[in-house]
């Protein structure tokens, strides 16, 4: 999956993406979780998760005929949950077996938050560290969450969320294709 991945980024023309790239490898983004209890709370999850947003992304954009670009696609779909590098921990918690009955140490990851600067946000600050995004990328990260980002439940974050995807089909198509990776891939 890391060489898929990479290689789906390299076909971006943008300054940087090289030192993009050499970031992402130099973090845990090819082996972290995608979430502690939801979709891909496994090893590798992220970069899956990630893939099979892209691969939903391409899926909308043919069916509905949106006409993205195909750099947006890709910057998109896989680095919108770039933020979810070095942002997990495993550690261990005692639980019963259902069978024995005996407690036994089990693994499981926690947040670790290092840079607590909110979800979409912070990946989009991460991503123009490397490269330039234009500003339909910046809106369609930043609300890749849809309604489920905690900004978007007060009435300004509302109006700003419901203005982005007015503006811009890449915010909607984005948010589409990760809950359809969230809650459908593999199902």
């Amino acid at each position: 999956m890391k060489t898929k991945f990479t290689e789906l980024l390299r076909k971006v023309n943008r300054q940087g993406i090289d030192t993009l790239i050499e970031y992402l490898i130099s973090t845990d983004f090819f082996t972290a979780p995608a979430s502690t209890n939801y979709h891909c709370n496994y090893a590798g999850g992220l970069v899956e998760h990630s893939l099979a947003v892209h691969d939903s992304l391409k899926v909308i954009n043919d069916s509905f005929d949106l006409r993205l670009a195909l750099d947006s696609m890709i910057i998109c779909g896989l680095l919108h949950d770039i933020c979810k590098a070095n942002f997990y921990k495993e550690s261990y918690r005692n639980q019963k077996n259902p069978v024995s009955g005996q407690w036994e140490k089990v693994p499981y990851y926690q947040v670790q938050d290092e840079f607590p600067f909110g979800h979409g946000e912070k990946s989009v600050v991460i991503i123009q560290q490397f490269i330039a995004l234009s500003r339909e990328e910046i809106l369609a990260i930043r609300w890749h969450m849809g309604g489920f980002d905690d900004s978007a439940q007060a009435y300004a974050g509302a109006r700003s969320l419901a203005a982005a995807m007015k503006a811009h089909r890449l915010v909607a198509a984005l948010h589409l294709a990760d809950m359809a990776a969230s809650y459908l891939h593999g199902k």
